[in-house]
C-alpha cells in the first residue's frame, strides 16, 4: 500500500522549519474554526432577532405583569423567575427584585449565569422577579411611564409576599440612576435598594483617566441625539450605544477580543457565543427617553444637582432617599468608576452628621480590579460579592444611620470551617469618598457651560433643523439606516446569508476532526503572543493619545477663560452671597437643634428593649466596626428569648434605628439613663447574659473592651464578660485603613483638598 503523501513526512523531526509547519498547519485550521464560530455569531444573531430577542436569562421565567396593559403603555414586563430544580423557594423571605440596564443592549446579564445575581438569590431561598424589556418601545412612551411601571410591578410583587419584608431592588448599570429617581420619588417603596456599577455623578472623574465624561461636551450636548433619533423616524437605536461602549476601548474591539477567540478557538466557542447573544441584542428606545436620559443626566448631571422632573410640579431629591442603599463600584471599571458611582453621597448629604439626622444608611463596596461588565457576569464575583450583599439585606437595615465600607475577607478553614467569608461593615467619613479624587475642580467650572451650550445647541437644532430632518425620515429611510448600521452587517454579513461563507461551513466539520493543536512551546507560538503584545501596546498608545486629544480639546473649548463664557452667563459660577450663606448657616443650625432636642428628650423613654438595643450598639459600634456574626446572634436570640420574640420585626428595627441615633447624639447621656430603662436586677442580668452571648467567640478591641467596663459601672456580670473576652494584643480587632486609601487621604490633606472635620464630643 503507497503511503499517504504528508509534507512532514519530507521534514526533520526537528529544527525551525518542522515547527514553521506545525505552527502554520495549526494556524490555518484555527482560522477555519474562528470563522465558523463568527458564522454561528451571525446566525445566532438572525435567530435571536427571529424570536423576537427574548432575555438571555439562564433560567426559566414566567410573565406575570405586561407593562402594555397599564393606563401608560411601556415595553417593560415583570418576570417571576422558576426555582430550578432542587432550589427550594420561601416565600416567606424578601423578595430580590433584579433590573437590567437598558443601554443598547437587552435585559439579562443579571441571571445570564447560574452563578449569578439571580443564582445567589434563589440558592438563598429567596423569591426572585427581574423586570425585562421589549426590544421596541411603545411610541411616546417616557422615562416617567417607565418609572411608572416599575412602581406597580414593586406594588405586585409586595402584594404577592405580604408575610415578608419589602423587596430588595437591585438596579445593574444605567438601571440604578433610574432606581433612585424611584426612591427619591417614592420614598419607603422598597427594601435595601443596590447600585451596581451604577453612574449618578456623571461630571466625576479623575483627570487624565475618566475621559468618557467629556464626549457631551464634545460633541456640542444632546442635539446629536435628538438628530439620530429624528432620522430614525423617533426611535434611538441602541445599536449606536453599544458602538460607543466599543470606541471606548478601541484595543478590545479591533484586536485583543478576536485575537482571544482565534488563539483559543477550541475553548473559548461556547462563552463567545453567550455573550455575543447578549452584546449583539440591540434594543430600542424612543426619542424622549434618550433626551431625557442624556440632557439631565450624562450632559446635565441634573439627578444630583437636584434639578430632574419627572412631574411638572416636583423636582427629585435624592436625599428623600428612605430605603438603606448599597453602592457595588470597581477601580478596574472605565465606564462607571468610582467617583461616578459614589461622589453623588458627597453632593447630596454633603456632611456624615446629615446622612445621620436624615437617618439614613449608606454602604458601599469598592472592588480592586474587576471590569464594568464583570459586576455582573462574573461568576467570581456572584460567588463573593453579590451572595455577601443579598446575606446582608437584614443586616444593612439595622445598621446605625451613617456611611459605612462594606469588607469582605477570608474566613479562617481551621477554626470556623462553615464560614468561608467573613464580613464586617467599617464605619466611613464623607472624607474617604473624597480621598478617591483627585481634587480638580473642573466638575464645578467647567461642565455647567457644557450643559448650557448644549441647552442652546438643542433648542437652536429643534427650532430650525428638526423640522426639515423629520419632512425626509419616515419608517423605510429608518429601516435603511439600521440595517446599515455596521454592527449588524458585522454579524449578518458572516451568516448563512453569505453564500461566500458556504466554505466555511463545509471545511469546519472535517477541520475539528483532524484537530491538531500545535505545542504551547512552539518558536512561531511565542513569536505570535509577541506580535499580539506589541499591536496591543500600539493600539493601547493609540487610545491613550485620543484620550489626551480629547481632554486637551474639552479643556481649551471649556475652560473658564473660553469666550464661550460670554455667550452663556448663567453658566458661570455663582458664590453665595454673605446673607445667603447666613440664612444657609441659621437653617442648618436650626435642623441640628431640632434633631438634637428630639433625641435627648427620647432618652429616657422606654424600657428593656430600648436599653437592650443602646447598649448592644454601644459596644458593637465602640471600635466603629460591626460584623455579621454578632447581628445573626443577636436575630437569633431576638426571636427565642422570652423577652423579644413577641415583638414585630418592623418594631425592632424601629427601635434599633431610633437608639442607634439617640447613642450617636449624646453618647455620655445615652448610657447615663440607661438606669431608667433598666430598673431592676432581673432587666439587668437578662442583658448581660445576651451580650455574653453576642459577643462570644469573637476577638474584641481595646475600644470595645473600654466600652464595656464604662457601661458596667461596677457591676460584676459585665466586668466579667469584658475579662472573659479579653484576647493577646496580636488577635485584636482594630480599624485600620488601607495603606493607599491612607496613603490618598493624607496626601489630599497635605494638599488642602479635605478639610479635616473637628471631633464631636456627643459621640458622633
Amino acid at each position: 500500500m503507497e503511503k499517504e503523501f504528508k509534507l512532514s513526512n519530507f521534514l526533520p523531526d526537528t529544527g525551525i522549519l518542522k515547527e514553521a509547519y506545525e505552527y502554520l498547519y495549526d494556524a490555518a485550521q484555527r482560522s477555519v474554526l474562528y470563522s465558523d464560530i463568527m458564522r454561528k455569531r451571525g446566525n445566532t444573531y438572525l435567530e435571536h432577532i427571529k424570536a423576537g430577542q427574548p432575555p438571555v436569562l439562564t433560567f426559566d421565567y414566567k410573565i406575570i405583569m405586561d407593562g402594555r396593559d397599564l393606563e401608560r403603555p411601556t415595553n417593560y414586563k415583570l418576570a417571576e423567575i422558576l426555582p430550578p430544580k432542587g432550589v427550594t423557594i420561601d416565600p416567606d423571605l424578601r423578595p430580590v427584585i433584579i433590573i437590567d440596564p437598558r443601554a443598547g443592549h437587552g435585559p439579562g446579564i443579571g441571571g445570564s449565569k447560574r452563578e449569578s445575581e439571580i443564582g445567589m438569590a434563589m440558592n438563598a431561598g429567596h423569591p426572585v422577579y427581574f423586570i425585562l424589556f421589549e426590544p421596541d418601545p411603545v411610541p411616546g412612551q417616557t422615562i416617567p411611564d417607565v418609572e411608572k411601571a416599575e412602581i406597580a410591578f414593586i406594588d405586585e410583587v409586595i402584594r404577592r409576599h405580604p408575610n415578608s419584608r419589602k423587596p430588595s431592588v437591585t438596579g445593574n448599570c444605567q438601571a440604578g440612576w433610574a432606581l433612585a429617581m424611584l426612591s427619591a420619588d417614592r420614598p419607603g417603596t422598597t427594601g435595601p435598594i443596590v447600585f451596581n456599577g451604577s453612574p449618578l455623578s456623571y461630571w466625576a472623574g479623575i483627570e487624565g483617566k475618566d475621559v468618557m465624561r467629556y464626549l457631551g461636551g464634545l460633541l456640542g450636548g444632546v442635539w446629536v441625539n435628538s438628530l439620530m433619533g429624528d432620522l430614525s423616524n423617533g426611535i434611538f437605536d441602541g445599536a449606536n450605544l453599544v458602538k460607543n461602549f466599543e470606541n471606548m476601548n478601541i484595543t478590545n474591539t479591533l484586536w485583543t477580543k478576536k485575537y482571544n477567540l482565534w488563539s483559543k478557538v477550541d475553548t473559548e466557542e461556547k462563552r463567545f457565543l453567550d455573550f455575543e447573544k447578549w452584546w449583539g441584542g440591540f434594543f430600542n428606545m424612543t426619542k424622549d427617553e434618550i433626551h431625557f436620559i442624556v440632557n439631565n443626566l450624562f450632559v446635565g448631571n441634573k439627578l444630583e444637582k437636584g434639578g430632574v422632573r419627572l412631574n411638572e410640579d416636583k423636582y427629585l431629591d435624592l436625599k428623600d432617599i428612605q430605603d438603606p442603599v448599597v453602592v457595588f463600584c470597581s477601580n478596574g471599571d472605565a465606564i462607571t468608576p468610582p467617583l461616578q458611582a459614589l461622589n453623588w453621597i458627597v453632593q447630596t448629604w454633603g456632611t456624615l452628621e446629615e446622612i445621620k439626622q436624615c437617618q439614613q444608611v449608606i454602604v458601599y463596596m469598592l472592588h480592586e480590579n474587576i471590569g464594568h461588565l464583570g459586576i455582573f457576569v462574573s461568576g467570581k464575583v456572584a460567588r463573593k460579592e453579590h451572595k455577601q450583599i443579598i446575606s446582608s439585606y437584614d443586616m444593612i437595615e439595622y445598621l446605625p444611620p451613617g456611611l459605612y465600607e462594606m469588607v469582605i475577607e477570608d474566613g479562617d478553614p481551621i477554626k470556623s470551617p462553615e464560614k468561608d467569608l467573613l464580613v464586617r461593615f467599617e464605619a466611613r467619613e464623607i472624607e474617604d469618598i473624597l480621598a478617591l479624587d483627585d481634587g480638580m475642580t473642573s466638575e464645578d467650572e467647567q461642565f455647567p457651560l457644557v450643559a448650557a451650550v448644549s441647552d442652546r445647541n438643542d433648542e437652536l437644532y429643534h427650532t430650525y433643523v428638526s423640522p426639515l430632518v423629520k419632512m425626509f425620515s419616515n419608517e423605510f429611510t429608518a429601516e435603511v439606516l439600521k440595517q446599515t448600521h455596521s454592527l449588524r452587517i458585522a454579524r449578518y454579513g458572516l451568516s448563512d446569508l453569505n453564500p461566500f461563507i458556504f466554505p466555511v461551513t463545509m471545511w469546519a466539520p472535517h477541520v475539528k476532526e483532524n484537530r491538531r493543536p500545535v505545542s504551547s512551546d512552539n518558536l512561531f507560538v511565542h513569536m505570535e503572543k509577541s506580535a499580539s503584545n506589541l499591536i496591543e501596546t500600539t493600539l493601547n498608545n493609540v487610545s491613550s493619545f485620543q484620550a489626551f486629544m480629547s481632554e486637551t480639546i474639552f479643556h481649551s473649548v471649556y475652560d473658564q477663560t473660553s469666550w464661550l463664557n460670554w455667550f452663556y452667563p448663567e453658566a458661570r459660577p455663582k458664590n453665595q452671597t454673605p446673607q445667603e450663606m447666613i440664612v444657609e448657616r441659621r437653617e442648618r443650625k436650626k435642623r441640628e437643634k431640632a434633631d438634637h432636642d428630639h433625641w435627648m428628650a427620647a432618652m429616657d423613654k422606654g424600657g428593656f428593649v430600648e436599653g437592650l438595643i443602646r447598649i448592644i450598639v454601644a459596644i458593637s459600634s465602640a471600635d466603629r466596626i460591626l460584623d455579621r456574626e454578632e447581628f445573626l446572634k443577636i436575630q437569633q436570640i431576638s426571636k427565642t428569648h422570652e423577652r423579644l420574640k413577641d415583638i414585630e420585626i418592623s418594631e425592632f428595627r424601629r427601635i434599633a434605628k431610633d437608639q442607634a441615633r439617640i447613642f450617636q447624639t449624646d453618647t455620655d447621656r445615652a448610657i447615663a439613663t440607661l438606669a431608667d430603662l433598666l430598673p431592676t436586677e432581673k432587666d439587668r442580668k437578662d442583658i448581660f447574659e445576651i451580650c455574653a452571648i453576642v459577643f462570644e467567640d469573637n476577638p474584641l478591641s481595646d475600644e470595645t473592651l473600654a466600652m464595656m467596663k464604662r457601661l458596667a459601672q461596677g457591676k460584676s456580670q459585665l466586668d466579667s464578660v469584658g475579662k472573659k473576652r479579653t484576647q493577646p494584643k496580636s488577635t485584636v480587632r482594630k480599624r485600620a485603613a488601607k495603606p493607599k486609601k491612607a496613603a490618598a487621604k493624607a496626601t489630599a490633606k497635605k494638599a488642602g483638598k479635605v478639610k479635616s472635620k473637628p471631633k464631636k464630643k456627643n459621640g458622633n
